[in-house]
């Protein structure tokens, strides 16, 4: 395994000390190729103002969370070419667009995508799965 694509709930594990952070982190210390598609940011920004609105940081630790996601080694894919892969599997397995676009990402990549969001990965992993995902602590 050479790629992954990443989700947003394994890039907030990089930041945040939090259930599965130290397998999250794991994946920084490989030579790995990670793929995410472009609309990541806004999903990471949601994470840090939520932990904001919670009171789980101060204002001043958001702006420097989200100015250090910056410096994460990413390869940033436009999402508007997997309109049509997403809509077919958000459509039969009835899971969020978001998930449905990194989903297609890793098909397009043909490299698995890796996940620490447990719904998701429960919806539509497993052996019998024709969707290449990873639960993040799979990852050696």
């Amino acid at each position: 395994m050479n790629k992954v694509v990443v989700d947003a709930s394994v890039i907030a594990k990089w930041s945040f000390p939090e259930p599965y952070s130290e397998a999250a982190l794991r994946l920084l210390k490989q030579e790995l190729e990670l793929w995410v598609p472009d609309f990541v940011w806004a999903e990471i920004g949601n994470i840090v103002w939520k932990k904001w609105i919670r009171n789980e940081i101060v204002a001043a630790d958001g702006r420097l969370i989200l100015l250090g996601f910056r410096s994460f080694p990413f390869s940033v894919y436009p999402s508007e070419r997997l309109l049509e892969t997403a809509w077919e599997i958000a459509r039969d397995f009835r899971r969020s667009f978001y998930d449905s676009l990194y989903l297609a990402l890793a098909i397009y990549q043909g490299c698995p995508l890796v996940t620490a969001d447990r719904r998701l990965y429960n919806a539509v992993g497993g052996a019998s799965s024709r969707l290449p995902i990873l639960w993040v602590e799979d990852i050696p």
